[in-house]
């Protein structure tokens, strides 16, 4: 889930070529249709979003909510629109709340060729910002690794305080905007949203001599350059996978399952829990494999899993878990049927579902109660009892908190990395429809399930700790080191070291 609102908060960026669609992404909107628009958005937040007031109280919200209101004073364009949107909106810190272009816009970005773009993805963690990658890859100067102090002489902790006021999160979370600024263009694509498109960026650094300058750097043009490397370095034709095999190496993407028989050390990348993957067979022939051959350290790595199926997840949580456990302490809606309901995606459906599956309580909530009663058993076959590794930090998300958080505090398990992006204590989430806006169609996600996970995790609006920290460094970014799996390898060994001596 997570992953899919990275992607829609991408296609904000602006700076395309000639269109070949009638629609134009400069068309403005008069005042009153924003009006109209944004009173139906503040309405159905008020209405039915379970968690509105669970980390900023009403006084605030109202506040960023009369603010929003008063920039809509003139016309504005779609995407002037989605920024006012945005700012609001991150301000419920809820990581499954987030605006989302309307569709006739995301057809004509796909019917465009893209201009500038910024030409640097950074990594980013407190009061650092490192080059992680160069568009341009004849720049000496801004290598991998370089630090970066400014943009435009703007000091580089301004320009990341200004980004996550449109970054919504579950609770305080500061990991997760971190690591979503780092997802690899995302820092570039925001910044251009909110700073624009300059001829030129002045880029203030840190080299890797611990020497400061300032370089001036031009936009990445990808037709331009792209066609210069195309003529000096022209491309062979390549076989095309069939249908089988691209859709096989879709699903190596998602999960893959990599053994070694010698050490008896395995390692699980899962980098979903969604649907369409085939997880549930993987994990079943997964585990009799890692049974089969005697495997006595797993690791599994989900740092780039942003949630999807909880039947996935718990699936695992099975193959793992050492104890009985429950998906959730409480999971109600607070509306079944809203007053602009017309506008919300599958809202028959859904109120269907609350009909069906929810039960209305003394609290006037509609409570899921299966998952608030069911205590999950382990498997006995093929379940795994060795020493297990999970990678955890910002990208962490949704069900992937709730595998991370059922299992964290087993004997067994060894939490790795930095806090997990989704929140310890809960989310909002589970349904999740899209609600189109009449007048501008922009859309965004509405959750209609408050999930508390734990009620005995403190609600401070954080994610789920790592055990054993491993956070980034400069020296790793420089060398492209996984500092993150070479800490657990360095546990793994010790491991065996100790019971060597035993």
């Amino acid at each position: 889930m997570r992953q899919l609102f990275l992607l829609y908060l991408l296609a904000i960026i602006t700076g395309c070529g000639v269109a070949k669609s009638s629609f134009s992404p400069e068309k403005k909107y008069s005042p009153e249709a924003l009006q109209k628009d944004y009173a139906i958005y503040r309405k159905t937040l008020e209405e039915a979003h379970p968690g509105l007031y669970w980390y900023t109280s009403k006084d605030s919200m109202d506040f960023f909510f009369d603010k929003g209101r008063a920039l809509l004073n003139d016309s504005l364009s779609e995407s002037a629109f989605r920024k006012i949107l945005s700012y609001v909106t991150a301000k419920i810190n809820c990581g499954h709340t987030a605006v989302r272009p309307s569709k006739s816009f995301l057809k004509y970005q796909d019917t465009v060729r893209v201009g500038r773009v910024f030409p640097i993805s950074l990594k980013l963690w407190q009061d650092t910002a490192v080059v992680a990658a160069n568009l341009n890859r004849r720049d000496t100067i801004l290598k991998r690794g370089t630090i970066i102090t400014s943009i435009n002489g703007m000091p580089m902790d301004s320009i990341v305080d200004t980004l996550f006021s449109y970054l919504g999160t579950d609770g305080y979370n500061r990991t997760n905007k971190y690591q979503v600024l780092s997802n690899r263009g995302f820092f570039g694509s925001l910044y251009s949203t909110i700073f624009g498109y300059p001829s030129y960026y002045r880029i203030g650094f840190i080299d890797s001599a611990g020497r400061s300058g300032t370089v001036q750097v031009r936009p990445y043009l990808p037709v331009a350059d792209t066609t210069v490397r195309s003529q000096a370095f022209p491309r062979r034709q390549m076989p095309q996978p069939s249908r089988r095999e691209r859709k096989q190496m879709r699903r190596n993407n998602v999960r893959l399952l990599k053994m070694d028989t010698t050490t008896h050390v395995a390692m699980m990348d899962l980098n979903s829990f969604g649907r369409g993957y085939g997880l549930k067979p993987f994990f079943r022939r997964s585990f009799k494999a890692l049974r089969k051959n005697n495997i006595t350290h797993l690791i599994i790595d989900v740092r780039g899993n942003g949630g999807g199926s909880v039947t996935n997840s718990t699936l695992l949580t099975k193959f793992i878990a050492d104890h009985p456990f429950k998906v959730s302490d409480s999971l109600y809606a607070v509306k079944k049927r809203k007053t602009y309901s017309r506008y919300i995606e599958s809202d028959f459906f859904n109120r269907l579902f609350m009909t069906l599956f929810a039960t209305k309580r003394k609290d006037g909530r509609y409570h899921f109660r299966y998952y608030e009663r069911h205590a999950f058993k382990p498997k006995k076959r093929n379940h795994f009892n060795g020493k297990t590794y999970i990678l955890i930090g910002g990208n962490s998300f949704s069900a992937t908190t709730l595998f991370a958080g059922a299992v964290k505090d087993q004997e067994n398990v060894t939490l790795v990395g930095e806090e997990t992006g989704g929140g310890a204590y809960g989310n909002s989430a589970w349904l999740i429809p899209d609600m189109t806006l009449p007048n501008t169609k922009v859309r965004f996600r509405l959750p209609l399930f408050r999930l508390v996970i734990d009620k005995n995790v403190p609600k401070d609006g954080r994610g789920v700790q790592p055990e054993i920290p491993s956070l980034p460094t400069v020296d790793a970014v420089r060398k492209g080191v996984d500092y993150k799996l070479e800490k657990t390898m360095q546990l793994i060994n010790e491991s065996k070291a100790g019971n060597a001596q035993q």
